[in-house]
């Protein structure tokens, strides 16, 4: 899936392999599969800890230094498979907050640099996550039982993965038809009254392409649109750190007030990392029925079927926006328990489920 189907691997191009030492399995797998396709396998294998290391040792000269290698990387490759594999969750905890947004915006350049060539056509790339006893601890799973949701949420358990992810994509072309001629969106919840502006803007499928597992429909709002309230859910999760009930006020496009019941201080430094970041760079439907629990990894619990999700921050180019920022972070919203939204006045979504299709 991963190296056929996501990344497209053919002969002669060049794909990258990034992931720590704990995906080593996977690691292999991937590598293998890269030299069947006979492309050229570039593996970028990192050691637990470093990055902590960086974060509590380095000096904000070494903060701000981009390895050139990395650049290189992302200039030269044809494809990436990024796999994730966490060995402590929460070993960034202790890590100051104006620390790691330094860190992001260092790498902002790099990243937007990312973004343009994928919405270009230059490179394909996946994220994927290898289970490890860490992440299904998060998840409140044994790790048996984290390998069977992470294999069923990509559709690994049916016969054909493939057949069913583009069986997917093709219900997922009915709701990209029907939002495409949105102009806006509300959003109504306990505590959630938002309007999204989302005229002319590109709605873009995800179908096991760039996440796997994949599930959800986004876009990048009109961004002076965004107007009202939201509560989320679930708590957000920024490098291990829980920001428990965070809700958001939201007047020109721009975040006005935000609060949390538990971790506040850290929700007012993200949102002020840069002037991008107080702004709506994705909102999303979550849509993928398999992925069935809240895990504490973004990776999933923004496919949750059922959810809408908006990221603050930097937008991905080819939906049209043009807000960038050093942050991209996902908050979820349930709506499976009498939420609705309306699109142009009109019901369009209701207990997590479309109603107009």
């Amino acid at each position: 899936m991963l190296v056929d189907y996501s990344v497209a691997a053919r002969e002669g191009q060049q794909i990258t392999i990034e992931a720590p030492s704990l995906a080593a399995p996977l690691v292999r797998e991937v590598y293998r599969r890269i030299l069947a396709a006979g492309a050229h396998p570039l593996p970028r294998i990192g050691i637990e800890g470093m990055l902590e290391n960086l974060m509590l040792e380095g000096s904000d000269a070494q903060l701000d230094w981009v390895n050139p290698a990395r650049r290189d990387d992302i200039e030269e490759v044809d494809g990436r498979v990024v796999i994730m594999a966490p060995l402590n969750t929460r070993s960034l905890t202790r890590v100051d907050a104006s620390k790691q947004a330094r860190l992001h915006r260092a790498l902002e350049p790099q990243r937007n640099r990312y973004l343009e060539r994928a919405a270009n056509g230059e490179l394909r790339w996946v994220l994927t996550l290898f289970p490890t006893q860490a992440a299904a601890q998060d998840a409140g799973m044994s790790l048996p039982e984290f390998e069977d949701f992470v294999y069923a949420a990509g559709f690994l358990d049916r016969d054909d993965p493939v057949a069913e992810w583009k069986r997917f994509g093709e219900r997922l072309d009915g709701v990209e038809a029907f939002l495409s001629g949105i102009s806006e969106l509300r959003v109504l919840a306990e505590d959630t009254d938002l309007r999204v502006g989302v005229g002319g803007r590109t709605w873009i499928g995800s179908r096991g392409l760039e996440n796997f597992p994949d599930g959800e429909i986004f876009t990048g709002p009109v961004e002076t649109s965004v107007e009202g309230t939201i509560r989320f859910t679930y708590p957000a999760i920024f490098h291990g750190r829980e920001i428990d009930d965070v809700r958001l006020r939201f007047e020109g496009g721009e975040v006005v007030e935000a609060t949390a019941a538990r971790g506040e201080d850290l929700l007012r430094e993200m949102v002020a990392v840069d002037e991008g970041a107080r702004r709506v760079g994705e909102f999303a439907f979550g849509l993928n029925e398999a992925v069935t629990a809240f895990t504490r990894e973004i990776l999933f619990d923004e496919k949750i079927g059922g959810t809408v999700h908006l990221a603050l921050g930097t937008a991905y180019p080819e939906t049209g926006s043009s807000n960038r920022s050093a942050l991209h972070w996902d908050l979820i919203c349930d709506l499976r328990d009498g939420g609705e939204v309306y699109a142009d006045g009109e019901l369009a979504y209701r207990d997590g489920a479309f109603v107009v299709l």
